[in-house]
């Protein structure tokens, strides 16, 4: 099959889907109509979520029960080649996540070529998929575009206890692709990994199921692996000026093209099942600060009473992540959890995929982290991978794309 930068009159060089198939996994997409965003997850799973906005979808968008992350290096050194791709990405993910084919579909076209959807999401519908890309510090080093790298762009620190694996962490770009059916997830990021072969690869890539933060505190608080609620403090989707405030970046931050964008921080971390389950209650609650029941902080009856932090232990792992312990930090928490088979010594590979938007990452995550140190947690987990994006503001219309802000010097 001939790629976007083909002369042949191919259905798929007019189109500009890509090259041949990668295999990736399941996958969807289905025949939904889609619909205008909600902000409440009790919306029927088979919804559409709107593509178009000024911020991407899958960040302050209630949270889904599945996803597929996934982070590529591009193999391509020419530019206008990697814009085509990302406008490629862009119809692509619009066709997607209104529960579409991709191009013209699995099959009806010519038999002596392949099709332009790898085909398992027919008959699925939509599952409010979203698709959410960002732009990694080593991309600014391609492309000559080392001066329009914004300076909350940071090289993370080592944090105390990271082992970090290098085959789990960095990337020149990201797709996030939350839905509420895993296939259709899947189908997302095998279908853009598809379309951009010979111009990107993957690098590494997380599944991930059941959401551990929630941005519907109206909902029920989703509970990790450990068996304690997590994000009952989270910024809500529908806090207007919270996320203005925590999460936006505003056009005085710099640089223009990243205005209405934000940035994430992607961390794998591996739990210690095995250890964590010999340890008593009484210590697990010690260590979160919470009670494991109804979630409720030392010495108060709700989950959503406001902490008293003097009566937690001083490493408890809610006092020392608490806005109140690190200056106002406040992060938009998105992860899930994962199982990962074993480590060939009889324990789970088994954790949380933490994801973290926020307005500066040097406001937010590092002096969290940092506070963390001290952790009683610490002792169960340990960090194995991470990765830092710039998430470049919404797609506004049928003519936008993926980037544009960033490559045209159009904010």
């Amino acid at each position: 099959m001939t790629d976007t930068n083909s002369s042949s009159p191919s259905r798929r060089s007019l189109l500009g889907w890509g090259g041949a198939g990668l295999a990736l996994g399941a996958a969807a997409a289905g025949g939904a109509v889609a619909m205008a965003r909600t902000e409440d997850d009790t919306e029927p799973a088979g919804s559409a979520i709107a593509f178009h906005g000024p911020h991407q979808a899958g960040i302050a968008t209630p949270v889904q029960d599945r996803l597929h992350f996934a982070a590529f290096d591009v193999t391509t050194e020419d530019r206008d080649a990697f814009v085509r791709l990302l406008k490629d990405w862009t119809e692509a993910a619009r066709r997607m996540t209104a529960g579409h084919a991709v191009g013209e579909g699995a099959y009806g076209g010519l038999a002596e070529a392949p099709p332009d959807d790898t085909g398992e999401a027919l008959g699925l519908k939509p599952s409010r998929l979203t698709l959410t890309i960002g732009f990694g510090p080593s991309l600014f080093e391609k492309f000559g575009l080392a001066d329009r790298r914004p300076e909350a762009l940071v090289d993370l620190p080592k944090f105390a206890g990271d082992n970090l694996d290098k085959n789990r962490s960095g990337g020149d770009l990201c797709v996030q692709a939350c839905a509420d059916d895993p296939q259709v997830a899947v189908h997302a990021v095998r279908n853009l990994a598809r379309i951009g072969f010979g111009k990107v690869v993957i690098r590494w890539s997380q599944l991930g199921f059941g959401k551990t933060s929630s941005t519907t505190p109206e909902a029920q608080t989703p509970r990790n692996l450990m068996g304690f609620k997590d994000g009952t403090r989270n910024i809500a989707g529908t806090e207007t000026d919270r996320l203005k405030k925590f999460v936006w970046v505003d056009g005085k931050d710099g640089p223009p093209w990243m205005a209405g964008g934000s940035y994430l921080v992607a961390r794998r971390i591996r739990m210690h099942i095995e250890t964590w389950d010999r340890t008593s209650l009484q210590e697990q609650e010690d260590i979160f600060g919470r009670d494991k029941g109804e979630g409720a902080p030392v010495g108060k009856a709700k989950e959503r009473d406001e902490p008293f932090l003097k009566a937690m232990k001083p490493d408890a792992h809610v006092r020392l992540a608490h806005p109140d312990t690190n200056h106002g930090a406040t992060i938009l928490r998105r992860g899930f959890s994962f199982t990962d088979g074993t480590d060939g010594l009889g324990r789970l590979d088994a954790g949380l995929f933490f994801l973290a938007y926020q307005r500066d990452v040097r406001e937010g995550f590092i002096p969290i982290q940092r506070s963390l140190a001290t952790d009683a947690l610490n002792e169960y987990i340990q960090h194995v991978g991470s990765a830092l994006f710039a998430i470049p503001p919404g797609v506004r219309d049928k003519d936008d794309w993926w980037g544009r802000t960033l490559f045209s010097g159009e904010a």
